[in-house]
């Protein structure tokens, strides 16, 4: 693609000026080499595809600049969201971790018999409110995965998240000195 250059009055190919430019303007945001390499032949393939349709009035370099601009924003919300899903993941294993810890440093198996381990759950599922209750009994006691009790309830997937992680906060405190037993009873 080859642009007049009013400044200085010769042809210069437009991609072999800019790109590098762009690159690095591209790569302080996005910090990874390819990324920056990725986004901006995205921009400069969509620009050679609508350069037809782009008036010859607008400021071609602020375009380019602007796109690239655009694109390293939406790979930074990717990025962000990445992040927080994989955060949210860690939350809950370690949430997970703990209790089995703790619970176990107390654990003390003369203490418990059927009818009190029974009674334990029982009343443990009694304390949590009905609606999280009903998410945690789907999920982890009939084994449903958390988009299908979603789909049942007409909820959706982050609600189930957040009850199951209510539900898991409430029974450690119900249970914290006879979660290891129950760990037997109830796949977690």
């Amino acid at each position: 693609m080859v642009f007049a250059c009013k400044k200085f009055r010769t042809r210069i190919p437009f991609y072999i000026k800019w790109y590098s430019r762009v690159k690095s303007f591209a790569r302080e945001y996005v910090l990874l080499e390819e990324e920056a390499e990725n986004i901006v032949q995205d921009v400069f393939l969509e620009f050679y595809q609508k350069k037809d349709l782009l008036d010859f009035h607008v400021n071609i370099v602020a375009y380019l600049f602007t796109s690239v601009k655009n694109k390293c924003i939406d790979y930074l919300r990717r990025k962000l969201l990445e992040q927080e899903a994989v955060s949210k993941i860690q939350d809950e294993f370690n949430l997970s971790f703990r209790m089995k810890f703790e619970s176990l440093e107390a654990f003390d198996l003369d203490d418990f018999s059927e009818d009190y381990v029974k009674e334990m759950i029982e009343r443990a599922l009694a304390v949590l409110p009905d609606r999280c209750r009903e998410i945690f009994v789907l999920s982890k006691i009939e084994g449903k995965k958390q988009k299908e009790i979603a789909e049942e309830l007409n909820v959706s997937v982050k609600t189930i998240e957040s009850q199951i992680t209510i539900a898991y906060k409430k029974l450690r405190e119900e249970l914290k000195n006879s979660f290891p037993l129950l760990l037997f009873l109830l796949p977690f």
